[in-house]
């Protein structure tokens, strides 16, 4: 990715919670008997902009100064969880270990491990060239923070002690090489994921959930095998493109994200989707919501930060249920 990828990861991923907080504000504002109290904070904030897909990345991402809108209910002030702050490296790296780790446990338990197939990676905080992934072999249901690999750009293993899946080289190195804005990245072989990528049809906005992927999923239309050659997972990160999501024809989906939440939430309900529209056209002629409509649900529950605070509730569980993912 060269030299330079840190300074470029720093400046592309501040947290855009300003974004998160506006759609925060519509839905509370909008139910029975809430309001806001204002508090005048300025945060600059890197905003993804979804109303229109066809410009540069550069131009969605907006620096801007915002009033954040604080929800208070009947003189208390009410909490909404944001993306955490860190005080070293460290901190960090332990704490994306363990959302990795705790990530790999909802895969288990949602049904997406088969065998060996299927890895999840992040970026390492203080080598962005490097990234933990889950050793080669081991169930996703008993992976811990420890367990987990580090590997360079080249494939090559710096830490930990276990083999890693010569697919998960292949795809996520190309993957993290041609998306530096993305901290994550996630690959299953679920049942509806591979079913819907041996159809010659995309994700398509019958239902809501299904709006986030609306224009924002890539295909890769080849299938030549396990993906084992780096020219094959530089030609995934092309059909990548700069969408949130790719169907690998014949094979399965492919997610990425600006956190491991937002990573693993989007396979989860990619997973969903897939399987909600299989059922559909297995049932009938599917009703379509239509473009404008699709557009605007797609900014109303397809950003990054919607992807990351879907995924709280899941990580509120795994981490309560299984605390040996921080060991």
């Amino acid at each position: 990715m060269g030299a330079g990828v840190a300074g470029v990861v720093a400046a592309l991923l501040p947290a855009r919670r300003a974004a998160w907080l506006d759609v925060l504000h519509a839905i509370a504002t909008a139910s029975a008997g809430a309001h806001w109290a204002t508090d005048s904070i300025h945060l600059e904030a890197a905003v993804t902009t979804t109303e229109d897909r066809a410009g540069a990345r550069a131009d969605e991402l907006v620096t801007a100064a915002v009033e954040v809108a604080a929800p208070v209910g009947r003189g208390r002030q009410l909490q909404l969880p944001l993306p955490p702050t860190f005080e070293s490296v460290e901190q960090e790296r332990a704490h994306r270990k363990a959302k990795l780790a705790g990530a790999f446990r909802m895969f288990s338990r949602a049904g997406l491990d088969e065998g060996v197939a299927g890895h999840i990676t992040v970026r390492d905080p203080g080598d962005p060239e490097t990234f933990w992934v889950n050793p080669f072999g081991m169930h996703f249901s008993m992976i811990r923070s420890s367990d987990l690999i580090r590997v360079d750009e080249a494939g090559e293993v710096i830490e930990g002690d276990r083999a890693v899946n010569g697919a998960a080289v292949a795809i996520h190195c190309a993957v993290h090489a041609a998306r530096p804005d993305i901290i994550a990245a996630a690959h299953a072989h679920g049942p509806y994921g591979k079913t819907l990528s041996a159809m010659e049809m995309t994700v398509e906005p019958l239902t809501q959930d299904a709006c986030a992927f609306y224009e924002d999923i890539g295909k890769y239309d080849t299938y030549t095998g396990v993906v084992l050659d780096p020219a094959e997972g530089k030609r995934i990160g092309a059909a990548l493109g700069s969408h949130k999501a790719v169907i690998l024809s014949n094979h399965g989906m492919l997610t990425v994200g600006e956190s491991v939440d937002s990573a693993a939430w989007w396979f989860l309900t990619l997973e969903r989707t897939a399987q909600s529209q299989l059922m559909a056209y297995a049932a009938g002629t599917p009703r379509r919501i239509g473009p404008e409509e699709a557009t605007q649900t797609r900014g109303q529950v397809g950003f990054e930060l919607a992807g990351w605070f879907q995924f709280q509730p899941i990580w509120e569980r795994i981490s309560r249920d299984n605390p040996d993912i921080f060991d």
